[in-house]
């Protein structure tokens, strides 16, 4: 499939090797040739892997549920000293070119380090630091099977640390096209050698992994669509063509790095690439968005550390831009966003203080004047300490602020009034939000497909009674039954209302900064 750095000097042999026990299917089993001794040495070594993998799983409970390394001490040093050097020089060295804006989405290469490592780092280096969660999506090369998997584990294991799973994943595994395949994730490198860069760049952040058997790409992205937020990076892994000389090499991929950026898809038919499936996804999620493309770099294994004679390519593309809002909510700039959170805080302070409430009549900008429902939500340490807010649209954004600012901080009835010790300590984000639609649903199931988790608002009105959610309580319930019950729970109604047809569902997302 890819070389990986247990036989640097003849990455050929491990090649074939690789392409024994692959499934990507692309054609090239016929370089099968005799070399039993270094099968039997890869052979045992995923056997090890699955040891490993079964004893991390009868040690514990299911929380404490690790997937352990596979190729550790192959495609990549198995010492944490050893590692985080070589991945520092990768990213110290790495070339490339230089992409203007946030970074979203990303091609990285996932051969061993000695020869993809340096692409891969170009990409690397260039996301922003302040991601917090990651979706890898990665080729299974050892199983063969339909779907989508997440591994059932509480976290992924790398000589730089653990990394735990986001809590999103147990939404997404319940949606269309997601399986659990186990032997798909015990030996597989696609996703894990992506780890440690990240490891590197990141620090801690959630892990979303999933590999890929047979799905449409399209599906599988139309699912992982709604659970990408602004601190969110998609990585889909890929090599791109094997075992060509090295000019045919690159007049191969030279088609689908040309492809790829530019979300060129009936180009991609004759793209060669093992994690195509992948590539795929992230092309239709960057369209969906709107997302920019742009190749950071290529090279292949005989520019930096095999011969000519047989290459395998590798990539490092970058998607750039926004996340696209729907068609009736329009992005705050940042001065009109500055300019609420100050207003915010000046009227809790104003309020503290004793003093006359501040007015802006004419100094509101362009924009605020129009009428939105909003919420303003406080926080200390983390810790919920006001949250008061109104869904309609009935006044104009900058005073629906002002409003629920003095509401949150000294009317929410779970609370005590917000005191002059807290006022520095306290953390005010400000949400506002579409005008709420009505979706319409024929059964539990049917509303549970329509529901976009991390998009919708949502508010739910059975026999008199209601209740809502902001879109940001999907981070604490992103199962959308446990979520739809807590709804239910908070306005008094049966837990199981939702999935009675009667039962009114209106549903309106969010436009969310803080300070």
């Amino acid at each position: 499939m890819e070389m990986n750095s247990l036989n640097r000097k003849r990455p050929e042999h491990v090649g074939r090797n690789i392409c024994i026990l692959v499934s990507c299917f692309t054609g090239l089993l016929f370089f099968l040739l005799p070399a039993f001794s270094i099968l039997e040495s890869f052979n045992s070594k995923i056997a090890q892997s699955v040891n490993s993998f079964n004893i991390a799983h009868a040690a514990g409970q299911d929380e404490s549920q690790v997937r352990v390394p596979a190729v550790a001490g192959t495609f990549y040093p198995s010492g944490e000293k050893e590692l985080r050097a070589l991945v520092r020089a990768c990213l110290k060295t790495a070339g490339g070119i230089r992409v203007d804006g946030k970074i979203r989405g990303l091609v990285a290469p996932h051969a061993g380090y000695v020869y993809s490592g340096i692409v891969a780092a170009a990409v690397y280096k260039q996301i922003d630091a302040n991601i917090k969660t990651v979706i890898i999506i990665a080729p299974s090369h050892y199983v063969a099977f339909q779907g989508a998997s997440i591994p059932e584990v509480s976290a992924y294991r790398t000589p730089l640390g653990d990394i735990s799973l986001a809590g999103i994943v147990s939404g997404l595994r319940k949606e269309p096209g997601f399986t659990f395949v186990a032997d798909a994730h015990i030996a597989e490198h696609s996703l894990e050698v992506q780890l440690p860069f990240l490891q590197e760049v990141l620090g801690e952040f959630d892990l979303v992994p999933v590999v890929v058997g047979n799905i449409d790409p399209k599906m599988l992205a139309h699912a992982i669509l709604p659970y990408i937020k602004e601190d969110t990076l998609v990585v889909a892994s890929s090599d791109l063509s094997h075992y060509y000389s090295y000019d045919k090499a690159i007049e191969k991929d030279s088609i689908c790095t040309t492809a790829i950026p530019s979300l060129d898809f009936d180009r991609m038919d004759a793209c060669e690439a093992c994690g195509k499936i992948p590539v795929l996804c992230l092309m239709h999620i960057a369209q969906a968005n709107a997302w920019s493309g742009a190749l950071i770099d290529y090279k292949n294994s005989g520019d930096t550390g095999g011969p000519k004679n047989r290459v395998v390519g590798y990539a490092g593309i970058a998607f750039t831009g926004g996340l696209k809002m729907s068609d009736n909510k329009r992005d705050i700039p940042a001065a009109q966003r500055k300019f609420l959170l100050e207003l915010a805080r000046s009227t809790i302070t104003a309020e503290i203080k004793n003093r006359e409430l501040p007015q802006y009549s004419k100094e509101i900008p362009p924009g605020l004047a129009e009428e939105r429902g909003t919420f303003v939500t406080l926080h200390i340490e983390n810790r919920l300490r006001g949250c008061i807010g109104s869904i309609l649209p009935v006044e104009p954004v900058y005073e629906s602020v002002r409003k629920n600012a003095l509401n949150s901080a000294f009317r929410d009835p779970r609370f005590s009034p917000l005191t002059a010790n807290e006022l520095d300590k306290v953390h005010i984000e400000i949400s506002v939000l579409t005008r709420p639609k009505r979706l319409s649903f024929t059964d539990g199931e049917d509303l549970k497909r329509r529901l976009k988790p991390n998009m919708h608002g949502v508010i739910l009105s059975h026999h008199g009674n209601s209740s809502t959610f902001l879109p940001q309580v999907w981070e604490q319930l992103p199962d959308k039954e446990e979520f739809l019950e807590h709804l239910c729970l908070k306005g008094r109604m049966d837990k199981s209302c939702w999935k009675n047809p009667e039962t009114k569902i209106e549903v309106y997302e969010a436009e969310v900064f803080s300070e």
